[in-house]
């Protein structure tokens, strides 16, 4: 394989992202995240850089715990200024850096408001609808959830895992 050509290739520089950004993720420092970020920004293709950064984005969210320091982390390591210069949808990752925040700061069983739900995503919306394990927060979904799709599967979920609490 000629390795000029292949860093040319916007196909193989992603698919080098989707195989580094997990071994990024699972460093226990993140010391080196943002030149890592700035590294992956220079790429000449907007779209293959903001989709390399939004899967170290839920990468490291979903190991998270910590809300707070999940957005400290984010706003260290994704400057907005750095995104726009870079031509990426810096509105898009900051959405999803929202959406991971809201998630995560009902790890402690929080229940959030009709209103605090509204403002996430569909996507966030229904991955809490498929992975939520509190009765509250899928009922609030099968409520409130944005699409018919959303409320369902919380509705279902939360009637599978009210059997379960009754056997």
């Amino acid at each position: 394989m000629d390795v000029d050509e292949a860093v040319a290739d916007e196909h193989v520089r992603s698919a080098a992202y989707q195989r580094i950004i997990p071994v990024i993720a699972d460093s226990p420092s993140r010391e080196d995240d943002r030149a890592i970020v700035a590294k992956i920004l220079r790429d000449p293709r907007p779209m293959t850089a903001k989709t390399a950064v939004v899967a170290l984005v839920d990468e490291i969210a979903a190991a998270a715990n910590d809300p707070a320091a999940f957005r400290r982390w984010a706003d260290e390591v994704l400057p907005e200024a750095d995104l726009r210069a870079a031509g990426v949808d810096h509105e898009f990752i900051g959405r999803r850096i929202h959406d991971w925040v809201f998630s995560l700061s009902m790890k402690d069983g929080r229940v959030p408001a009709p209103a605090e739900l509204a403002e996430v995503t569909d996507w966030m919306q229904r991955r809490i609808a498929e992975s939520s394990l509190s009765l509250p927060v899928l009922g609030l979904l099968a409520e409130s959830g944005r699409t018919k799709k959303i409320r369902n599967v919380a509705k279902n979920r939360a009637d599978l895992l009210s059997r379960s609490e009754r056997r």
